[in-house]
């Protein structure tokens, strides 16, 4: 049986699993969105959203219960400080997963996950993410505006292309029926000059 086992394993022993989440907690608070795996982003979650809660309430005694967990003091700061005023009203569901596809390397699931409240925060490369996409170009990631732009801009390039084309097929065929009907009428011209020599 399986009762009071939950929690997701992410491949790592218990000292591991705690620093590995401990790690993440510190980068997620410190930059309010990070790129990661799926499976670590939902081991995430559970992990850091009830010292969000804590930090609500700034005492000494959550000071101490959340060092317990993250022991990082520039994050005890951030978390009781800036995190704590922009979340204050809001009753749990600080975190947001959006998945973004698959890494180029090993082909992992990648995930954001960010602070719910930090919307307006620009995102930033924490270099765990893959270039940009794959030799195959799965298409399972996310399309983003400038890639739908792009894409409704190339697909007007290919319609105004295939215009363009259409008109130059329409005036080729039109340059070979003439070049036709010009070597027709050269052809009977010839046929004719041979006929009258024919009858001299």
């Amino acid at each position: 049986m399986r009762h009071r086992k939950k929690g997701k394993k992410i491949g790592r022993t218990a000292s591991h699993r705690k620093r590995t989440l401990q790690a993440l907690s510190n980068a997620l608070i410190e930059n309010k969105r990070i790129t990661t795996t799926v499976a670590k982003a939902k081991a995430l979650r559970p992990f850091v959203e009830p010292l969000i809660t804590r930090a609500k309430e700034d005492t000494q005694h959550n000071r101490r219960e959340v060092f317990r967990h993250l022991q990082s003091n520039d994050a005890i700061e951030e978390l009781f400080g800036e995190v704590s005023e922009r979340v204050g009203d809001r009753p749990g569901g600080y975190t947001r997963i959006i998945k973004l596809g698959q890494r180029s390397g090993d082909g992992a699931e990648l995930a954001l996950i960010e602070l719910v409240d930090y919307n307006d925060v620009p995102p930033t490369d924490t270099g765990q993410g893959g270039s940009g996409g794959t030799r195959r170009g799965s298409g399972k990631g996310r399309r983003t505006s400038t890639e739908e732009a792009q894409s409704g801009r190339n697909e007007a390039d290919d319609t105004s292309s295939d215009e363009a084309s259409k008109d130059e097929l329409e005036s080729d065929d039109q340059e070979a029926s003439a070049e036709a009907e010009q070597d027709q009428a050269e052809e009977e011209e010839s046929e004719q000059e041979n006929s009258e020599t024919d009858d001299k």
